[in-house]
């Protein structure tokens, strides 16, 4: 199959398998009408049988967007296997609430991503069979997803909050708009290939350590670093101007903590280089005003809200609905996701 068919099916696979319980069956058991025994069922909710293979489906999807590797390591296995079924059994409850409040899609929205896809891939040999196939299901699972957009629009929607509401979430999330340390430094940075050996390494070092001499013998550090140094600073004199301790390498905050105001260090590993660094500043944390940050605190409470809003409302659908999980080595029990 050339590599363009491949990516038009793997797309449309793509936004098909999250579909889930989309066109969902009514809960049977024993074999069909025609003697083949059913696919093996994950859960029921209501009257909705949720079968193994989409909840396989969704699992594959969540690995793949989740890990690097497109696995679940070990430890997390799970954990992420609870939070799929979670997810598979919530959608198949927002979606009868979607029907039940009769929230429509987005029309316009719907046409123009179809229209997307038809653009897209309408250059492939393979895309007028394919559309044949999939373009019905494609249509209701964009249909679906959007009119639970709509749903998870009105559910959080929450009003701008007053300023006593800003200012008390303010005062009890200090740490939210509080400026983190920032230290000053200079630094001359001698850069040594990774892959080098120990022999480069040690001259690397030696000449750190003579930098180093001279500066203590009087030289001065910024016409060193300008001389010296492969960083951009160098021509600042090595000026770094202050950073975040937090955006610091490995190591480097602790070497600088132990320095007073112009004090030079021993030289120092720095990723690939040798560094010997100068300390000039300290600014503390600080947190800043709330004038400062009113908006920025409007904006944090009504997303705490908002997200709080969503929860506590799936908990409701979950609470009132009658869910039997059959399959239990795909919804492993809380305890057991827990010590995960």
């Amino acid at each position: 199959m050339k590599a363009k068919a491949r990516l038009v099916i793997f797309a449309l696979a793509a936004i098909g398998a999250p579909a889930l319980a989309a066109d969902a069956k009514p809960a049977a058991g024993g074999a069909s009408k025609h003697g083949v025994t059913q696919e093996s069922v994950f859960a029921l909710v209501g009257g909705t049988s949720i079968s193994t293979a989409e909840y396989d489906a969704l699992w594959t999807t969540v690995q793949r967007q989740k890990f690097y590797h497109r696995k679940a390591p070990e430890a997390e296995v799970a954990q992420v296997r609870r939070e799929v079924g979670d997810q598979i059994i919530n959608r198949v409850l927002l979606t009868e609430e979607v029907a039940r409040r009769g929230v429509a899609p987005d029309g316009p929205k719907v046409q123009a991503q179809l229209a997307e896809y038809e653009q897209r891939y309408q250059s492939s040999p393979s895309w007028p069979k394919i559309k044949a196939e999939r373009l019905p299901a494609l249509t209701r699972e964009l249909e679906r997803q959007s009119a639970l957009e709509r749903l998870s629009a009105q559910v959080r929607a929450v009003p701008a909050p007053d300023e006593r509401t800003a200012r008390t979430y303010y005062e009890s999330h200090p740490e939210l708009f509080t400026e983190p340390e920032q230290l000053r430094f200079s630094i001359i940075l001698l850069k040594v290939d990774p892959s080098s050996r120990k022999p480069v390494w040690d001259k690397a070092r030696e000449e750190a350590d003579a930098i180093r001499e001279r500066i203590a013998r009087g030289a001065d550090f910024a016409e060193m670093a300008r001389l010296h140094s492969s960083d951009s600073s160098a021509e600042r004199g090595g000026d770094v101007g202050y950073v975040h301790r937090g955006m610091l390498p490995e190591g480097l905050a602790e070497k600088l903590a132990g320095l007073t105001p112009g004090q030079g260090s021993d030289p120092h590993v720095v990723l690939d280089c040798v560094a010997v660094l100068r300390f000039v500043d300290r600014k503390s944390a600080r947190l800043r005003e709330f004038d400062q940050v009113r908006e920025r605190a409007g904006q944090l409470w009504a997303r705490e809200a908002s997200e709080r809003q969503w929860s506590d409302f799936v908990a409701g659908l979950r609470k009132d609905a009658s869910v039997t999980v059959v399959d239990a080595t795909r919804y492993p029990p809380v305890q057991a996701a827990a010590a995960q």
